[in-house]
C-alpha cells in the first residue's frame, strides 16, 4: 500500500536576484506537454576546479569547471502556475550570457522527479541579464532534480544539477518493471542492446499499430535523444544518436542507434524523445547496467 505524506514547502526566495526576468515566462521549449512543480532544496555544492579530472558523473554537482547553477525559483506547490528561472554563473559569479548551440539549442533543461515518475525535457529562453526562464506548473508534489545541459562559449560542455521540493500531497511511485519495450500514445518502442560500463551500441526501434515507423521527424538535429538516469542519485547521461538527418546515410526510422556507456553498474531509467507527425513523445525503460552486456527481459510493457 502506498503511503501519502505532505511535503512542507520551502521558501522560494531569490526574487531580488532574478527581478523582472521572472515575469518573462515565455514558454519556449519542447512540445512535450507535461507540467511539473517544485522548490529548491538544501544541498552541498562540490566544485571541480578547471582542469581537474573529476570522476563524478554528470548532473550530480551544482558547480563544476568554474561554472555554477544558481538556486532555482519556481512555483512552490503542485498545480500552481508560474515561472521556473535560474542563471549560470562563471568563476567570477557573473551571469553567463554566451552559449554555443547543442543540437540546435543553447541549453537543454531536464527535470525529473527523484523517483523518475515525472520527466520533462524543455528549452527555456535566455534574457539579456543571463536569466533562463520558462512558464511552469508542476503536476504533482515531490522532490525534483533540475538539470542544465549547456556549452558556454568560453568553456566546455557541462551538465549541472540542483534539487527542488514541491509542496503538496505526495504519493511515492514504484520503479517500473524492467522491460525491453515501452508503449506511448499508440507507439511501441523496442530496445535492443545493453547498457554497460564498458559502453556499446543501443538501438531503439519505433513502431505504430504494429508497423515500423519509417518517417520520423528530425527533432533537435536528430531522430531521437536519449537520457539515462541512475536510480537513487540520478547520475545523468545524455546520449545523441549516430548519424543525423540529411546526411545521406541515416534513415528516418524505425531504428535509432546510440552508443552509450554507463558511469557505473546499477539500475537506470532510459527516456527516449522522438518526434513523429509533428508531436514529440517520450518512451521510458527500466534497465540494469553491468560491466558486460546482459539481456533485458521483454515480458513486460512500460512507458509513461
Amino acid at each position: 500500500m502506498r503511503t501519502s505524506t505532505t511535503l512542507a514547502a520551502y521558501a522560494v526566495g531569490l526574487v531580488a536576484v532574478f527581478g523582472a526576468a521572472l515575469g518573462v515566462g515565455a514558454a519556449i521549449g519542447s512540445p512535450i506537454d507535461m507540467s511539473t512543480t517544485q522548490h529548491s532544496t538544501h544541498e552541498s555544492t562540490t566544485e571541480s576546479m578547471p582542469g581537474m579530472d573529476s570522476a563524478t558523473p554528470a548532473g550530480l554537482e551544482v558547480s563544476s569547471g568554474g561554472y555554477t547553477l544558481t538556486e532555482v525559483t519556481a512555483p512552490g506547490r503542485a498545480g500552481e502556475q508560474g515561472t521556473l528561472a535560474f542563471r549560470i554563473l562563471d568563476g567570477n559569479n557573473a551571469p553567463v550570457v554566451d552559449f554555443d548551440l547543442l543540437h540546435e539549442k543553447k541549453l537543454h533543461l531536464i527535470v525529473v522527479r527523484n523517483d523518475t515518475s515525472e520527466f520533462r525535457h524543455v528549452h527555456p529562453s535566455l534574457a539579456a541579464d543571463g536569466t533562463w526562464s520558462i512558464d511552469w506548473t508542476w503536476p504533482v508534489a515531490g522532490t525534483y532534480r533540475v538539470f542544465a545541459d549547456f556549452d558556454p562559449t568560453d568553456g566546455t560542455q557541462l551538465t549541472l544539477g540542483r534539487n527542488f521540493d514541491v509542496a503538496g500531497e505526495f504519493t511515492p511511485a514504484p520503479l517500473p518493471a524492467k522491460s525491453a519495450t515501452a508503449t506511448v500514445d499508440g507507439y511501441t518502442v523496442t530496445l535492443d542492446g545493453d547498457l554497460s560500463t564498458a559502453g556499446g551500441p543501443i538501438t531503439l526501434s519505433v513502431a505504430r499499430d504494429g508497423a515500423p515507423v519509417t518517417d520520423l521527424d528530425p527533432y533537435l538535429g536528430a531522430y531521437g535523444h536519449l537520457v539515462a538516469l541512475r536510480t537513487g542519485d540520478l547520475a545523468y547521461l545524455h546520449v545523441h544518436p549516430e548519424g543525423e538527418p540529411g546526411d545521406g546515410v541515416t534513415a528516418p526510422g524505425p531504428d535509432i542507434s546510440f552508443h552509450a556507456q554507463a558511469p557505473s553498474e546499477g539500475t537506470y531509467r532510459l527516456f527516449l524523445d522522438f518526434q513523429h507527425k509533428g508531436v514529440v513523445r517520450t518512451a521510458e525503460f527500466t534497465v540494469d547496467a553491468g560491466t558486460s552486456t546482459a539481456s533485458v527481459p521483454d515480458n513486460h510493457e512500460g512507458g509513461h
